[in-house]
């Protein structure tokens, strides 16, 4: 029986390229010298250190744009609250959003049945299974997915007969 997979996972080490880049472009730039702007990575959570609002701006445009360029969807980031941070410094945390969320989840099956395709859906931890008889009716679907669902970060692997 044909089906295929909906996740959401980033290509984490394209991710750090674009991390390291963003620092290496930071060090060399003219406006930020002398700054203590910096961007890290700890697994899924990216941090910005900027001295003020503009910078941290800078920093965040810097961010999507190396993040584009390495090929990673900048969907799967989430930035969060701007807090103050010791040394007169202003922080950001950055969540890189991985697996499709329970809420998503269930919104996708839901927009599967109301297609009234004779397909069947299951949530496996963070990714979903669709499977169905006929190969047009899951193509279709995944081309609607794309549309419906262009807010998130989703990619359709594992297509099989």
């Amino acid at each position: 029986m044909p089906s295929f997979d909906i996740v959401s996972k980033p290509d984490m080490p394209s991710l750090n390229n674009a991390i390291d880049g963003v620092q290496r472009e930071i060090n060399t730039r003219y406006d930020f010298k002398g700054s203590q702007s910096q961007v890290e990575i700890s697994e899924n959570l990216i941090t910005i250190i900027a001295d003020d609002e503009l910078k941290r701006k800078q920093v965040e445009e810097l961010l999507n744009t190396h993040v584009t360029r390495q090929k990673v969807d900048a969907k799967f980031l989430s930035f969060g609250k701007i807090e103050p941070s010791s040394g007169n410094t202003i922080r950001q945390f950055v969540e890189v959003n991985a697996g499709v969320s329970k809420e998503n989840a269930q919104k996708i099956v839901k927009f599967i049945k109301t297609l009234k395709n004779k397909l069947q859906v299951q949530i496996q931890g963070d990714e979903l299974r669709v499977s169905g008889k006929k190969r047009d009716e899951l193509q279709s679907t995944i081309s609607y997915l794309k549309e419906k669902f262009d807010y998130l970060a989703l990619q359709y692997i594992n297509f099989r007969n």
